[in-house]
């Protein structure tokens, strides 16, 4: 299975609490943090709701 590299650019602050839940959840604690997690339907979930403050890569 595929997995994406996500990295967060955009700071946290001033995002609602379930945004920040999010970040944490897939991993993410700081800005420039890379983190690699599997492509399944919940993180692409996750992922949708803070799109705005990560970059994400597909890795095969």
């Amino acid at each position: 299975m595929a997995k994406l590299k996500i990295t967060q650019v955009i700071s946290k602050n001033g995002e609602t609490k379930r945004q920040i839940a999010n970040l944490r959840s897939l991993g993410i604690r700081k800005m420039h943090q890379t983190v690699v997690v599997e492509d399944t339907p919940i993180n692409r979930g996750q992922l949708e709701k803070v799109q705005h403050l990560v970059k994400v890569e597909v890795i095969d």
